[in-house]
């Protein structure tokens, strides 16, 4: 039981991080192949990107939350 939380608390964080770049490569593949230009692009890891910003937003507050928030 022990074994498999550990595991757990260890590959989650991994794989959403694969995931989070496999996403970005995603969003920077569809800028080229649209040829986007530059102010393309940004905007398209600005709304794409959203997503994943909340939810690493998510996970730091959470973190601060469970760790007494600094104080």
């Amino acid at each position: 039981m022990l074994q498999t939380q550990t595991f757990e608390a260890w590959i989650t964080p991994l794989l959403i991080g694969g995931l989070i770049l496999f996403m970005c490569f995603i969003i920077w593949d569809l800028a080229k192949k649209s040829q986007a230009g530059r102010f393309g692009t940004l905007m398209l890891f600005v709304v794409l990107g959203a997503g994943m910003m909340g939810y690493i937003l998510k996970v730091v507050v959470t973190w601060v939350m469970e760790n007494g928030g600094g104080v």
